[in-house]
């Protein structure tokens, strides 16, 4: 087994410093073209394009007319999976929902600006979204739960997702599952770069969405850039990435374990260690294969190829300010603070979409039910992107009203910025002359 990256940060140039930061989608110029196709395949064929690809790319057996889910598989998955997992399942998702409810903007709100002129907001529901949830790398109820929740909640009429099928031609029991028991009984069995095509363009079995949001591969995230002129992609999410920042007041052996977390989920991951105790990284390194004597093959594949490759490892630096300054620049999708008193570090950093703290709280809990989304922005969109939320499900329209007691001031107003811009007819209808056409 190769050796774990490592870095030590304060010893590397600004070339090596820029490279700790570049995720495995960075760049998609080549997936981008071979994505192309796939899309104006789907533009125009539609579900015989979406068939040929499952059999192409999923090794998949759904044929045109089993594209959607039906109640009878729904019903079918409930038989097929232990019911402790169904229970952990609902468990998330009243946590998850919970959360939400509490996000939820109230339906209108407004405010007396000036006397007799009132202005506002007013928030309503998306009227059709499609999730994507992947299945790659493993099935994932979870993603499911996040993304269907906040939808539900939001109030979106019309909720699909979308999901690769197995070669037997079926959708994860667990995920259909997660779907009824979130409220969302519409379910596509076709991923990829070819489901968003088709939430995007329509089929005949597919109903076009205005907006799709859910994580995936390069190869979605290509096809979400290429299409996002046609429907909202939403925020940027892409392959996992995490970092595990941990002082010296705690064990490197704990912070091995959580380093693995996201590491596992696919050799496209990013996941570092960060610390300036030099006994944290030793034990760590130490901790790791003991780790992975306890994982599947699979994971112990995924999580070493990210860890002794060039997008993961453990950066040791010479200070705990210039940890924050890595985590700041690096803006994680996921990031814990491994401290005994982690409020003392929360302060310092300002970009990562998520933020876990102390040593209970661990990536798991956040992606499996603690109620926080855990779709999150990736590549560094943590600078601009917040997780997922119910105001991703809805979009907000300004309201504005005027008395005849609050017109004159603020017509006046309007009628003095009017012609100074040149607007003769936005004067025109702020000047006395309006008056003449009020009953």
């Amino acid at each position: 087994m190769a050796e774990v990256s490592f870095y030590d940060y304060a010893s590397l140039s600004a070339e090596g410093r820029a490279a700790l930061l570049r995720r495995s989608e960075a760049d998609l110029s080549g997936v981008i073209e071979k994505v192309k196709p796939i899309i104006e395949s789907v533009r125009t064929e539609g579900d015989v394009a979406l068939a040929r690809f499952a059999r192409d790319f999923d090794k998949s057996s759904v044929t045109e007319d089993q594209i959607q889910v039906t109640p009878a598989e729904f019903d079918a998955a409930f038989r097929l999976v232990d019911i402790e997992v169904v229970e952990a399942i609902q468990f998330g998702i009243d946590n998850i929902r919970s959360f939400h409810e509490e996000q939820k903007p109230e339906t209108m709100w407004m405010k007396e600006i000036r006397p007799g002129a009132f202005a506002g907001d007013r928030f309503t529901p998306i009227q059709s979204v499609a999730l994507y949830v992947p299945r790659g790398k493993g099935s994932f109820p979870s993603v499911t739960m996040m993304t269907s929740v906040p939808a539900v909640v939001a109030g979106v009429p019309n909720i699909a997702i979308v999901t690769p099928p197995a070669p037997d031609g079926s959708v994860d029991a667990a995920t259909l599952i997660a779907a009824r028991l979130a409220g969302v009984e519409t379910v596509y069995k076709v991923g990829g770069a070819q489901a968003v095509a088709a939430v995007a363009f329509g089929t005949s079995t597919i109903k076009p969405a205005l907006k799709i949001v859910g994580p995936g591969s390069p190869w979605v995230v290509a096809a979400k850039r290429l299409l996002s002129g046609v429907l909202d992609t939403g925020l940027p999410a892409g392959p996992s990435e995490a970092v595990i920042f941990a002082d010296d007041t705690v064990h490197g052996g704990l912070a091995a374990l959580d380093l693995l977390i996201e590491a596992e989920h696919g050799p496209d991951s990013s996941a570092y260690l960060v610390t300036h105790s030099r006994r944290v990284v030793d034990e760590a390194l130490a901790a790791l294969p003991h780790l992975w004597a306890k994982m599947t093959e699979q994971r112990v594949a995924f999580s070493t190829a990210v860890l002794t490759g060039r997008t993961g490892g453990i950066i040791l630096t010479s200070s705990v300010e210039e940890s924050y300054a890595f985590i700041n620049a690096y803006a994680p999708e996921h990031l814990e603070i491994l401290s005994t008193e982690p409020y003392d570090h929360l302060g310092r950093i300002t970009e990562a979409a998520e933020i876990l703290l102390g040593q209970h709280t661990p990536c798991s809990i956040g992606n499996f039910g603690l109620g926080p989304n855990a779709v999150l922005p990736t590549s560094r969109w943590a600078r601009t992107y917040g997780p997922l939320s119910v105001t991703d499900f809805v979009k907000r329209s300004s309201v504005g009203y005027v008395t005849a007691a609050g017109f004159p001031l603020l017509a006046g107003h309007a009628h003095t910025l009017a012609l100074y811009e040149g607007f003769s007819s936005h004067a025109l209808a702020v000047s006395p002359l309006r008056q003449q056409f009020i009953k």
